[in-house]
């Protein structure tokens, strides 16, 4: 999805971020009330990933309220300023956070390590499958459009040890004299990481089929790729449209007789109409595969984790490969 935010939100978020902090200059050491160094993510998954490698020896924000749709994002002023007071500042990048780029310049914080999840890793164009619903978008000169990268990199495991790796090394040169706590956390949780790997691969190594059928966007792009399966959609990952065509769902629901697949998928916060239609119009069973995007207020308050949700991913995994 293109998503830019409006110059008046940037404007007005600068002028508060430049009242706060005295024209964008702030000392770090003197405004902490505590030892701990502070964290700042865009989205969930980049924040749990901070948050197990940190131990506690951090404070760390979500910049996105849980529960909320991560692609119709745009920071408030408070954002801003908790990101200029940060001394880790973790984003995605691409189209859907092309916002940061304009708060980056804003700020003056020289000090600050930011990590940008898809720079992490080896990242891929989103894709228009056979049946997919494409998105008609055009450039700001209104011709057509570069080439968009799937910004979903977190979705594979193998990707998420590429990126905690990175989150770890932030941190450690944010906070030297905790690097080997740090670092300790880490390799922990990269052994977690192998773990949840070697059971997808497991299950997909296992599976009767290797085809995944969403009445969803589809943000698995990695994921599928890692473990070599193939997937029909109603959109792509990063579509704004909601709403399948007839032509969208009568392909999905074609797909699904023909081959006789045993679950059709939706995504978290999903209002999974369209999943539940082709549900029950070939008796598949409606399921979550949940991208890690984000989680509902009372996940996120009861501690739910990327490894928790991607372990339950597994299970419905194997439901469906059956």
């Amino acid at each position: 999805m293109k998503k830019y935010i409006s110059i008046i939100v940037v404007l007005l978020a600068v002028t508060v971020l430049i009242i706060s902090t005295g024209c964008g200059k702030q000392d770090k050491s003197a405004a902490r009330t505590n030892a701990k160094i502070s964290i700042v993510a865009t989205i969930f998954p980049p924040y749990d990933f901070a948050r197990a490698v940190a131990g506690g020896r951090a404070e760390i924000a979500m910049l996105l309220p849980p529960g909320s749709e991560p692609h119709s994002f745009e920071p408030r002023p408070q954002d801003v300023i908790k990101i200029q007071k940060s001394d880790v500042f973790i984003h995605v990048g691409g189209e859907s956070d092309a916002w940061v780029k304009d708060i980056l310049k804003s700020i003056d914080s020289p000090k600050m390590k930011t990590v940008t999840l898809m720079d992490c890793v080896e990242t891929v164009e989103e894709e228009i499958v056979e049946g997919m619903q494409a998105e008609e978008e055009t450039g700001k000169d209104g011709g057509e459009e570069g080439p968009e990268y799937d910004e979903h990199v977190w979705t594979s495991p193998r990707n998420a040890k590429l990126i905690v790796q990175k989150i770890s090394e932030a941190l450690a040169e944010a906070d030297p004299a905790n690097a080997d706590a740090y670092r300790k956390n880490t390799e922990a949780y990269l052994s977690g990481l192998d773990a949840l790997d070697a059971k997808f691969k497991g299950v997909v190594d296992s599976a009767a089929r290797k085809t995944l059928v969403f009445g969803d966007r589809f943000p698995f792009r990695y994921f599928a790729d890692a473990y070599g399966l193939k997937y029909f959609a109603a959109f792509p990952g990063c579509a704004t449209e909601t709403d399948a065509s007839a032509k969208t769902v009568a392909f999905l629901i074609d797909k699904i007789k023909k081959e006789k697949i045993p679950v059709v998928f939706h995504i978290e916060l999903s209002n999974e109409k369209m999943a539940r239609a082709i549900g029950e119009a070939t008796g598949a069973k409606v399921l979550l595969l949940s991208a890690c995007h984000n989680v509902t207020k009372a996940d996120f308050e009861a501690g739910k984790t990327y490894m928790g949700l991607m372990t339950a991913n597994a299970d419905a995994l194997r439901e469906a490969l059956k």
